[in-house]
C-alpha cells in the first residue's frame, strides 16, 4: 500500500522543558507552559550541565503514560518531523523540477519547485482522489518508465509492506538524471487513525543507506538524519514545532533521529 500521511498545517519550529517556556507561551499563548517551566524548576535559558541526580528529575507535565497529544502535534501548531522534512526539501528544491511526481497530493512539489516543474503528477492509492496515478508502488507496472525529472516520497516507505519492489519501482521511473528525495521516520509512534494498519517500519539512517546502496547500484546516494532526545520526547508526546526554539530542533543526534533522508540522483545516461 502506498500513501502520504500529512495534514494541513505546516510549522516553522517547538520547546520542551527548557523552552516550553519562552516560544511555545508567545507561539500558543498556553498559559501552562510557565507553570511547568516552574514545575521543573528550570530557569529560564539555564540547562543541565551534567545529568541531575537519580531521583531530582522532574517530569512536569510530561510525566503521564498518555501522550499531551495524539495527533502528532498537528492541533498543537505543527509536527516537528515536519520542520526536518521541509528543511530537507528546502535544501533540494532545485532537485524539484522537470516533470515531478509525489504521492498523496502535489502540494511540496509546488511549494518548493515553483516555476521549475512543468507537470505536477500524484500518485495515491485511492481512486477517489482524483490523482493522475493510482495504485501500489510495490506494483507500479501502471507508472511509466523513465518518466520524471523528480520523485517526492515524504514519510510513505513505511507504509508499504514490500518496499524493496517500491524501491526497484522508484529506480525504473526516474528519468536519466533525475532525483528521488526520499524521508522515512524514524522514533515515531504509529497514527493512530487510518495509517495505522499498515504501518510496517520505522528506520535507521544504517538501513536507509544499506537498502538504498541495493536498491539503486550506480547511482548517487546521500543521506542524512534529523532530531535529537528533546525532538523526540516532544514529538512523542504530540507537541508541536512552534514549542521548540530552532537552536534545539537544529542539534542532530543520530541516535535519537526522528525522520531520515536521502538524496538518489540517477546519473545521466551519456556516462
Amino acid at each position: 500500500m502506498t500513501g502520504s500521511w500529512r495534514g494541513a498545517a505546516r510549522p516553522r519550529a517547538l520547546s520542551l522543558p527548557g523552552s516550553l517556556r519562552r516560544g511555545a507561551s508567545r507561539a500558543l499563548g498556553h498559559p501552562r507552559v510557565s507553570a511547568l517551566t516552574s514545575r521543573l524548576g528550570v530557569d529560564a535559558g539555564v540547562e543541565w550541565a551534567t545529568a541531575p541526580p537519580v531521583g531530582r528529575v522532574r517530569f512536569g507535565d510530561l510525566r503521564r503514560t498518555r501522550p499531551v497529544a495524539s495527533d502528532f502535534g498537528y492541533g498543537r501548531g505543527g509536527p516537528v518531523d515536519r520542520y526536518y522534512i521541509e528543511a530537507f526539501l528546502e535544501a533540494h528544491r532545485d532537485d524539484v523540477r522537470g516533470r515531478v511526481l509525489e504521492v498523496g497530493d502535489d502540494s511540496y512539489t509546488r511549494r518548493f519547485g515553483g516555476e521549475q516543474v512543468d507537470a505536477a503528477d500524484v500518485l495515491h492509492v485511492d481512486a477517489a482522489s482524483g490523482a493522475r496515478f493510482v495504485g501500489d508502488l510495490a506494483d507500479g507496472g501502471f507508472l511509466p518508465d523513465d518518466a520524471f525529472d523528480c520523485v517526492v516520497l515524504t514519510q510513505t516507505l513505511h507504509l508499504i509492506y514490500d518496499f524493496e519492489a517500491a524501491l526497484r519501482t522508484l529506480r525504473r521511473v526516474l528519468a536519466p538524471g533525475g532525483v528521488l528525495l526520499l524521508t522515512v521516520p524514524g522514533i515515531s509512534n504509529t497514527d493512530p487513525g487510518e495509517w495505522g494498519s499498515t504501518w510496517h517500519y520505522s528506520f535507521t539512517e544504517h538501513s536507509l543507506a544499506r537498502m538504498l546502496g541495493d536498491a539503486f547500484p550506480g547511482f548517487e546516494l546521500t543521506t542524512r538524519s534529523y532530531g535529537n532526545v528533546l525532538a523526540a520526547v516532544a514529538f512523542l508526546h504530540g507537541l508541536s514545532a512552534v514549542e521548540l526554539t530552532s537552536a534545539e530542533l537544529d542539534d542532530h543526534h543520530v541516535e535519537y533521529s526522528l525522520v531520515h533522508a536521502a538524496r538518489v540522483r540517477r546519473p545521466p545516461r551519456d556516462r
